[in-house]
């Protein structure tokens, strides 16, 4: 059931991510052993819980029962097409699914807060490719054109003596779901979170296109990176290389001003 990754993909399911094994950390000695031997971890992304591992003897269960779910068949094609090397590149998309169901844990109705905002709904990519690591050294997944983008980008700078740091890149819904109710937790008011963070299913870091850019020395995500060096390079050359600032001042979602989140739309 298993084969060895033909390339460094992220391959998407509504519910389940499944992750080139040598990309992921172990999270204890069984862990440490079973990914050494494996090429693809199916990864559940509400939790981040590992579910199962394919090595060259087969399918193990990381989390039992697992394959109960309805969610399980998708992710479970997916894999076949890998190990039959029947994988083709794609820039499908997934469907919506269970938006409203996320949103209701907010209080949110989607088609208010789409016309409130004017942000639209933003699918996740059915494949999203590897586009390095980010400052965190955590593995930073784009569409295939970001990456490549990116890469261009960042060489480019690099040039010219700047560095840039990708500090964020794709978020599934579920992803963002989390960050939205930690905030909550931490006590910060819903409409303080939403004008920093996207509602989930309303990101254009869940297109695989979004990057949140930082550099050296700099804290992530702070109104402060517009006094940099990169900032000034971003300016003056992010779109050649088909990036654009999202949310400038004054934009009219209702989000604060971010000199730090980029988006390719392309050249």
């Amino acid at each position: 059931m298993s084969s060895v990754p033909r390339a460094r993909v992220l391959l998407n399911t509504p519910q389940i991510e499944l992750w080139p094994a040598d990309l992921l950390r172990a999270r204890g000695n069984r862990d440490a052993r079973l990914l050494a031997r494996a090429t693809w971890v199916l990864r559940r992304k509400r939790d981040g819980r590992y579910l199962a591992a394919a090595v060259p003897d087969g399918l193990v269960t990381l989390l039992p029962g697992w394959q109960r779910d309805t969610c399980a068949d998708a992710a479970l094609d997916l894999l076949d097409a890998a190990a039959s090397r029947a994988l083709t590149p794609t820039a499908g998309l997934l469907p919506i699914e269970d938006l409203q169901a996320r949103l209701d844990a907010l209080g949110l109705d989607a088609d208010t807060y789409a016309a409130k905002t004017g942000l639209p709904l933003v699918p996740e990519p059915a494949q999203l490719a590897f586009a390095g690591v980010d400052r965190y050294r955590r593995p930073l997944w784009l569409t295939r054109a970001a990456a490549r983008a990116w890469t261009h980008l960042r060489e480019a700078a690099q040039r010219d003596g700047v560095v840039l740091e990708a500090v964020s890149g794709y978020r599934s819904h579920d992803y963002q779901l989390g960050i939205v109710e930690r905030k909550r937790a931490r006590g910060l008011d819903l409409d303080a979170i939403l004008a920093v963070n996207a509602a989930p299913g309303f990101s254009e870091h869940h297109a695989g296109t979004a990057l949140d850019i930082s550099t050296p020395g700099e804290p992530a995500a702070e109104a402060s990176f517009e006094a940099t060096p990169a900032f000034a390079w971003l300016q003056r050359n992010a779109r050649q290389h088909g990036f654009a600032m999202s949310y400038p001042r004054d934009n009219p979602h209702g989000i604060v001003y971010e000199p730090w989140h980029w988006n390719h739309r392309g050249v």
